[in-house]
């Protein structure tokens, strides 16, 4: 019933930007917490940012100042905004939602490198 779905991976130069996408339904989107989720190979999932149904953000310290988490509760998606990429920032990213998160999109692929 709950589906998650992003869109928006892809391949970017250092200093890029990128923007996804993470289409929700099932769920009651206005009253949800929404977050971004990455994990790169080798290394632990990592909350990157997180957007609560006030509209309040919370950021990693790794993109504080590069990305931006955003949701349009009338089209019940939420976006990430990913400027200045770094090749670190290179992961599977995965929206999800609720406090803690209960539900997970299927994720998808952001590479930076020249």
């Amino acid at each position: 019933q709950v589906q998650l779905v992003e869109s928006g991976g892809g391949l970017v130069q250092p200093g890029g930007s990128l923007r996804l996408s993470c289409a929700a339904s099932g769920i009651i989107f206005r009253l949800s917490t929404m977050g971004w989720y990455r994990q790169a190979p080798g290394k632990q999932r990592e909350l990157v940012a997180t957007i609560f149904s006030g509209g309040s953000t919370d950021y990693a310290d790794s993109v504080k100042g590069r990305f931006t988490i955003s949701r349009d509760n009338a089209k019940n998606t939420v976006y990430l905004q990913m400027n200045s990429l770094k090749p670190e920032d290179t992961a599977v990213y995965y929206c999800n939602t609720g406090n803690p998160p209960t539900y997970w999109g299927q994720g998808t692929q952001d590479t930076v490198s020249s």
